[in-house]
């Protein structure tokens, strides 16, 4: 396989940001036998972290997938190709030689598709990870909530859609962690995460902040210094899911951090000291920005109402399991540095989410107006 330079540069910055993950993942720890891993998908955000980290512990990792998202990743690995949807094309028919002690599903989105992947590998595979999402819980989410939480529905269960506005999301993620269950019965590995962040993020979602500032200047910044948040460095989690299947850990968990609660206020402070000196947050209150059209701040949520549960996850049994967290302001700090690395390499899979410039400087004026005409 070829691998172009662009491609080269782009894996090896991912690399490195992946290996700055504060463990020590020489190794694999001792009496844990090599395992041989099989990666659904790969190529996008979690999936190279996973496989950096499975790597540097000793593991044999294959990938599976179309072989269209930046195919020249990892050209040592071991890589099949196929559909996750039986129905088209091949299909998974390339599944159907192997022996896995392990499979990583990161790429399922749909029950049948998922139901058929784990079906198919049941009697090849002894665990299957699923990544399902905090989106699986029924909202409004309770405050403090566990995994034993309502899950959530959806009319049609059939439907293989998320919706106009993605309001399906949840349900089937719900609908693919019981495929998943249903087709290996006891040995199946739930896991919910938050938002995941970090380097090689291409969401945009977090990385805003820590670009954002160190633009410097007046920077919007809804709702109140002491709104919790809940972020997990994609290094963090894949470290733990190569931990989990190390371990043979079974169970459904929740994957948001860190391990004590993050106020709003610090990951904003953590911004600001990553970023430019001249960055000044203008906050404003979260009824305000409710009332602003088109105003989408990535990452926080209001700490009342329909959301207030919504950055208050328990994640005491993931511990328990083995999750580990590093600092946010270090997430902070290694996000903004990939990021400038990124800009010259690999523009256009990374755009930033969050307000333009333009609508920040107007939110910042309405605001101070609204503010001046109620004093």
């Amino acid at each position: 396989m070829t691998v172009s330079r662009r491609e080269f540069i782009q894996w090896s910055a991912a690399a490195s940001a992946l290996a700055a993950t504060g463990l020590d993942l020489s190794a694999a720890p001792a009496k844990v036998a090599p395992k041989k891993i099989l990666i659904l998908g790969g190529t996008g955000f979690l999936g190279p972290a996973t496989i950096e980290i499975a790597q540097a512990r000793g593991h044999q990792v294959t990938m599976f997938n179309r072989g269209k998202t930046r195919p020249d990743l990892f050209p040592g690995v071991e890589k099949l190709h196929g559909d996750r949807d039986p129905k088209k094309g091949e299909g998974l028919k390339a599944l159907e030689g192997g022996k896995w002690d392990a499979v990583i599903d990161n790429s399922g989105y749909y029950p049948r598709m998922v139901g058929a992947s784990a079906a198919l590998v049941a009697p090849r595979a002894k665990q299957y990870l699923y990544i399902s999402s905090i989106s699986a819980y029924k909202e409004p989410n309770p405050e403090n909530g566990t995994e034993d939480a309502a899950l959530a529905t959806m009319p049609d269960p059939t439907l293989e859609t998320m919706g106009k506005s993605y309001e399906y999301y949840g349900a089937l993620k719900a609908l693919c962690e019981q495929a998943a269950q249903k087709a290996m019965p006891g040995r199946a590995t739930i896991i919910r995460p938050g938002y995941i962040v970090g380097p090689d993020d291409p969401t945009g979602r977090f990385t805003y902040w820590p670009v954002r500032f160190d633009k410097g200047g007046e920077i919007a910044v809804p709702g109140v210094a002491t709104d919790p948040i809940e972020i997990i460095d994609v290094r963090d989690l894949a470290a733990w899911l190569v931990h989990l299947v190390e371990q043979g850990t079974m169970g459904v968990f929740n994957a948001c951090g860190p391990d004590k609660r993050l106020a709003w206020g610090s990951l904003v402070e953590a911004c600001q000291k990553a970023g430019n000196p001249t960055a000044k947050p203008v906050w404003i209150p979260a009824d305000f920005v409710a009332k602003q059209e088109g105003i989408d701040f990535p990452i926080w949520a209001p700490y009342a109402g329909e959301t207030k549960g919504f950055h208050t996850w328990r994640n005491d049994r993931a511990v328990k399991a083995g999750l580990k967290f590093r600092p946010a302001d270090q997430t902070v700090k290694d996000t903004l540095a990939w990021f400038k690395t990124q800009e010259k390499v690999e523009k256009g899979r990374t755009k930033l989410a969050g307000p333009s410039a333009e609508q920040e400087t107007k939110l910042i004026a309405a605001w101070r107006e609204a503010a001046k005409t109620k004093g």
